[in-house]
């Protein structure tokens, strides 16, 4: 079984071509908007759902069958379509410097993509390698169960929090205890409760250097 190393990569504006449009496809789009890709589709037909997304101008769908030149620009290269030999081929057309993926054969890729839950700034993934993708959707939904919508809000004010204790005090212990004050569990739970002023008042707390 490989062992694929984590990493998660910034793809904002870099091309990913995904040849194939169905219910594959339809997954990978779904993972890749949030990042913000240049996402190309190659198929001679599209997914209903993906209509809308190509209509927006959110994906590029090129309605044709497969060429290795509509491989030139891509960082990323996803082969999702049902056929083998078209999948093949994509394999085949692929640059060593570009990262491919494909989903009907185990171990042929560079990368595999783990199952994710996101929650703003908060990423979650869960990956067995391929060895039992059903187990990895298990865990994905216990942990948005654990980590629930109300961690988005929470994460984001800390990010905010973070950036204004750095600016506020030099490096050194002041900042590092203020900064481990910011995982205190109240916080977490005066965000749930929707009580801001508690949760505001003691960042003003540590910002003036009263750590607990």
């Amino acid at each position: 079984m490989t062992n694929y190393f984590p990493i998660h990569l910034n793809m904002e504006y870099k091309t990913v071509v995904i040849v194939g449009g169905g219910h594959v496809a339809t997954q990978k789009v779904s993972s890749l908007l949030p990042a913000k890709a240049n996402i190309v589709v190659v198929s001679p037909t599209l997914h209903d759902s993906l209509i809308p997304f190509a209509e927006a101008g959110q994906i590029t769908w090129r309605e044709k069958e497969f060429e290795p030149r509509d491989l030139d620009d891509a960082t990323l290269i996803i082969a999702a379509t049902n056929n083998t030999n078209v999948n093949d081929a994509v394999q085949e057309a692929a640059q060593h410097w570009q990262l491919f993926n494909r989903a009907d054969v185990q171990g042929e890729s560079d990368f595999i993509t783990p199952a994710t839950v996101r929650r703003g700034p908060l990423v979650l993934t869960v990956s067995t390698s391929g060895a039992s993708p059903a187990l990895a959707r298990k865990i994905k939904e216990d942990l948005a169960e654990q980590f629930d919508a109300v961690y988005e809000d929470y994460v984001c004010f800390l990010q905010q929090a973070r950036l204004m204790i750095s600016a506020q005090f030099d490096k050194g212990e002041q900042r590092r205890k203020a900064l481990q004050a910011l995982l205190e569990p109240s916080l977490l739970e005066w965000t749930r409760s929707g009580d801001i002023d508690r949760r505001e008042a003691f960042l003003q707390q540590l910002l003036t250097g009263e750590t607990r």
